[in-house]
Formats: C-alpha cells, sequence, structure tokens
C-alpha cells in the first residue's frame, strides 16, 4: 500500500502549481547572472518577489508574515552536485528601515544573526535542486502606515562559488482575497449537473486590481463552458497523474477591500461517465503576469472561445497592486463519490519454449470503465496483479514494481531468487482505458505441456481480494499459459503471443486443471537472477502520493505562501545541511 508524505501530497495533487511558483521565485534573480568558470559553480537566492504585512495594530502585538529565503543548486548529479562547503548569506535590512521589523525564525535559522541594518547567516553544503536557506519572520513596524513599502537584499559569498542576489519587497497592508465555500453535492450519479457560482470577497486593507481565479478538477469531472477571458490545459493522458484540468480565468475590476463578489453566470459542475472519486479545487489570486507565468508553468494553454466570465459587482477605477496578507484563505476544494463502476480485466499469455531456454510473457490487465479509478487523498494503490509462476519454470527477471513472495502469498525477503508468486502494485490511479502492463522473462526449466500460473487482478489486500467498484469479478484471472497443445512440440524459441482476452470484457477461459501454487518451484538451479531491468508499464496509471486527507490543498505558491511552502518542502534538507555541518 503506498503512502503518501506532505512533501509528495504537494508536489502531485498541486505540484503543477506550486512547484512552478517555488522555480519562479528561485528565477527571479537568476536571469541576469553573470558569466563564470565552468567549473565554478553558481548558486541562485530566491523566494516571493513580494510579501504583504498587517497593519500595525492600534493594540496588541503585530501578525507577523514569514518570507522564505531559498537557494538553488542547478546541478542534476544527486550524488555529486553538492558544493561541501562553507557559506554566508548578508541581509541588507536598510531598505525596510520604519516600514517592518525583522528576526529569523531560530527552528530553520538557527546560525541567523541580526545587527542593526544587517544580518547574516552562516551555514555548510548546498544540495542539487531547491533548498531553504532562511525564514525571515517579518511584521510592520510601530509607526508604519498603510502602503508604505521597503525592499531587502540578500546576497551570499563562498570560496569557489558565486551567488545570485536577490531582492524582495515588503508592504504595509494590501488585499486579502478569500474564496468561500460552495454548498456542493458530493454523492452524485454519472451525468448529474450543480451550479457552482463561486463567490470571493477582499477583507484586506487595499483594493485588488484584477484577480486570476484558478479551477482544477480531476478526470471524472467537466466544467462545459470554455470562456475568452481563461485559458485551459489537461494533463497529457499519457503521463501518469489524476488527469487534471486546470482553467486560468483573469477577471478584470476593482475589487474593493471589504466588498464580496460573485460570479455573474455561476459554473456548471458536471460528473462525466468516468467519474468516481474526484476532486474540485478553486481558488482566488490578485492578477499580475508573473502570477500567470507561474500558474502555467511551461504547459500549452488553449484559450477559451465562448462569452466572458466575470464578477459582480465590479466598480471601475483602478487600484494598486500589492501582495495579498494571507495567502492561505484563497482557495476551496470539494471531494465527490459517484454512483459508478470499472471493470477491470485481466489478461494472460502463451509461451513456448525448450528446456532451458528463455522466454518472454506479458500479463496484466485493463480498466475497460467507464469509471476512473484514483485515490486522490489517500494515495493508495488501486489494485493488485496476483501472478502465481507455472510449474516448469522459474522467473529469470520481474518488472521493478513487483514483489516476490511465498507461495501463500506472505512476505519473502530474497528478492534476487526465483519466486513461485509475486505481487505487483498498481498506483493510486488507474485510468479508464489504461491498465497495468507486465513482462516477465520465464526460464523453462521442465518443458511441461499445458502448464499454466494464474493472473488474478485483485484489490491490495489479500484477505479481502474484492475490487469494490468491479461489477464483474469472473473477468479478473486469466491464465499464463507455457507450451500449451497449440503450440505444437514446444520447440518455439520464445516470443509472446497476444494475451487472452485482453480488454475483450469476457472472462478468461481457464485450462482443464489450475495448478497447485504450493507445488510452483520457489527457485532452481541454473535460473537467472531476478529483478532486472525489465519494468510493468501503468498505462494511465500514476506514481506518487495523493492530496492530505484533511486540510487545505495549496494550489497555488505566491507572496508568502510560497515561502511557507517551500520552507516545508525544504526541512528535511535543512536538517540534513545542519546535521552534516556540525558532525
Amino acid at each position: 500500500m503506498t503512502r503518501s508524505t506532505p512533501r509528495t501530497v504537494l508536489h502531485r495533487a498541486a505540484g503543477s502549481f506550486a512547484a512552478a511558483g517555488l522555480l519562479a521565485a528561485a528565477s527571479l534573480a537568476g536571469a541576469a547572472a553573470p558569466a563564470q568558470a565552468a567549473d565554478t559553480p553558481v548558486f541562485t537566492l530566491g523566494g516571493p518577489a513580494e510579501t504583504a504585512l498587517h497593519p500595525y495594530p492600534e493594540s496588541g502585538k503585530p501578525k507577523s508574515s514569514t518570507v522564505g529565503i531559498t537557494l538553488y543548486n542547478p546541478s542534476e548529479d544527486e550524488e555529486n552536485g553538492g558544493f561541501g562547503g562553507d557559506f554566508t548569506l548578508t541581509f541588507d535590512l536598510s531598505g525596510v528601515a520604519g516600514v517592518a521589523d525583522v528576526k529569523f525564525d531560530g527552528e530553520s535559522s538557527p546560525d541567523c544573526k541580526v545587527t542593526g541594518t544587517k544580518a547574516v547567516c552562516e551555514d555548510w553544503g548546498i544540495w542539487p535542486g531547491l533548498q531553504g536557506a532562511a525564514d525571515l519572520v517579518v511584521t510592520a513596524a510601530d509607526g508604519s502606515e498603510n502602503g508604505d513599502t521597503g525592499t531587502i537584499k540578500v546576497t551570499g559569498q563562498a570560496d569557489g562559488a558565486t551567488f545570485t542576489p536577490f531582492t524582495t519587497r515588503l508592504t504595509v497592508g494590501g488585499p486579502d482575497l478569500v474564496m468561500e465555500r460552495l454548498p456542493l453535492k458530493s454523492e452524485l450519479t454519472p451525468g448529474a449537473k450543480q451550479q457552482a457560482p463561486i463567490t470571493f470577497a477582499n477583507r484586506g486593507t487595499r483594493d485588488a486590481d484584477g484577480v486570476l481565479l484558478t479551477l482544477r478538477y480531476s478526470r471524472g469531472l467537466d466544467i462545459p463552458q470554455r470562456y475568452s477571458n481563461c485559458e485551459y490545459t489537461v494533463d497529457d493522458p499519457d503521463l501518469p497523474d489524476f488527469g487534471w484540468t486546470t482553467a486560468l480565468c483573469s477577471v478584470e475590476g476593482a475589487f474593493e477591500a471589504g466588498a464580496t463578489y460573485t460570479l455573474a453566470t455561476p459554473l456548471t459542475l458536471e460528473a462525466t461517465e468516468r467519474a468516481y472519486y474526484d476532486t474540485f479545487l478553486y481558488g482566488i489570486h490578485e492578477n499580475s503576469a508573473a502570477q500567470r507565468t507561474a500558474l502555467r508553468a511551461g504547459a500549452p494553454f488553449e484559450r477559451g472561445t465562448g462569452g466572458v466570465l466575470k464578477a459582480v459587482p465590479a466598480k471601475k477605477g483602478a487600484a494598486a497592486r500589492s501582495a495579498d496578507l494571507d495567502p492561505y484563505d484563497n482557495q476551496q476544494e470539494a471531494d465527490f463519490r459517484t454512483e459508478n463502476t470499472a471493470d477491470f480485466v485481466a489478461y494472460g499469455d502463451q509461451v513456448a519454449g525448450t528446456e532451458g531456454s528463455f522466454v518472454n510473457a506479458d500479463i496484466g490487465f485493463r480498466n475497460e470503465g467507464p469509471a476512473w479509478i484514483g485515490h486522490i487523498r489517500s494515495g493508495e494503490d488501486v489494485a493488485t496483479v496476483d501472478f502465481t509462476v507455472p510449474q516448469g519454470a522459474s522467473v529469470a527477471t520481474k518488472p521493478e514494481r513487483c514483489r516476490a513472495v511465498t507461495a501463500d502469498g506472505q512476505y519473502r525477503e530474497d528478492q534476487n531468487t526465483p519466486a513461485p508468486r509475486y505481487f505487483c502494485n498498481t498506483s493510486m490511479t488507474v485510468r479508464d482505458g489504461a491498465g497495468l502492463d507486465l513482462r516477465f522473462e520465464l526460464r523453462i526449466d521442465k518443458a511441461m505441456v499445458g502448464a499454466s500460473g494464474a493472473v488474478t487482478v485483485r484489490n491490495t489486500f489479500l484477505k479481502n481480494p474484492k475490487l469494490p467498484f468491479d461489477p464483474k469479478p469472473a473477468n479478473n484471472t486469466a491464465y499464463l499459459v507455457l507450451n500449451g497443445e497449440g503450440d505444437g512440440d514446444g520447440s518455439d524459441s520464445g516470443g509472446a503471443t497476444e494475451g487472452g482476452d485482453g480488454g475483450s470484457g469476457e472472462p478468461s477461459t481457464p485450462p482443464t486443471s489450475a495448478p497447485d501454487p504450493e507445488e510452483s518451484p520457489s527457485g532452481t538451479a541454473g535460473s537467472s537472477s531476478s529483478g532486472g531491468s525489465s519494468s510493468g508499464t501503468a498505462g494511465g496509471s500514476g506514481g506518487g502520493g495523493g492530496l492530505a486527507s484533511t486540510g487545505s490543498i495549496a494550489l497555488i505558491a505566491s507572496g508568502t505562501a510560497a515561502a511557507a511552502l517551500a520552507a516545508g518542502l525544504v526541512l528535511f534538507t535543512a536538517a540534513r545541511r545542519r546535521a552534516a555541518r556540525h558532525s
């Protein structure tokens, strides 16, 4: 069973948005990096372009925000591309004097000290990729006023390395766009439609100059409207993911502080014929070219051709653009369960060979729909292909996703020698029309006529094998047959034939007598080791973790949201760097 982690949750469920925001932030100052000698590494400092500060209160303590400064090492060599030396980061705080007070988070930035309008952080080691460098805790300064703004410049220094500097802006006050939760029905049937009158408010201290409505929905849902001020992209059907559709809608207007807005015409949210478990995420942010670029993340978007999506009431007039005071309430999400089924059909193979020869066998299953199956929240695997090796044969190489078990399905520590049985898990998604294709290389130890092994697609729990969504369990099992009667004298050199029933929707015809799993050999002298490079292909089934089962999922990383997200993603890396430094 696949377990999800906070890292995989954020990266896979909202990864195209969050990762884009982080990388965009990390590269804001990197475009103009000076040319360097080939052997001198260049590291890029980054973070949010701007962070809004809550105004200094009339009474009580000011509310703080966090600015996460990141450090990017462009090396793609995970093992040898790291920088193993001391480095220093210097923060020029003179630009925010009288605007903001700055401290450092002691947990993530233990070696940082502030002296007057200067701060210095000392650290060791820069690993490949994006990592956290320091977390600044910022508040509006006493005496500051709404609209006051200033910048912090970050530079780095290390022997044998160069750092691209980074500048971030702090502004007192700003819009605070809040997305309200829709009262959507969660129990659906295929074809069910419901209105989604998206509503949001600006609870900040300043107006918002235009908003960017972001919609993201998984494969079983659809919003039929295609507005001309929205651009759309759909995940590549050949990629292992939830089949997300993403819409970015630029809505013009000055959205006043303290006002609430709703769409002039509600959206229509539809459960399609392939719906089962699905999720809809909807968020609101102030519109900007940088925000749109970050959210596109290089994906191909296509503009709609319908009418213009509008929010009402909207007041004419210019509004000063600023960062969002609280990016964590900009998004809502809804989960749906549609009463639907998916027919998982197993397929086997027929192969032939002489004693001592090697043959390839292609087995697996297909999802003949109508539903796609995706465990978006839990990230658990959808199903398992349970393969019993035919008598007279042993496994020479197996797909990487498959694990060897004993004849009765128990844990087997030895994964390097042939086993009598193999379990091959899917990932957390199996799309309609896709499935899991597995290639095993077998050694013919004894040329037995018509020996067969079962290929069963089942629940991941061996003691509860029934697939709860599959109404046709009879076709969940097929067979791999060696040297069948139709193969003549068994002198064929091996090439696999077409798999039985591969998606026909009818049950596979079993052999006259199924083999006893206990009699399958656990290993045969002369067999080559299992665990080769041959791997199973999950056609449309993705790996990695799902969305978190509780709490809000970060759809977009911008402003302080990007900073907080960056800090969360790199917490482990920062700890590892500190441990390495002090060891």
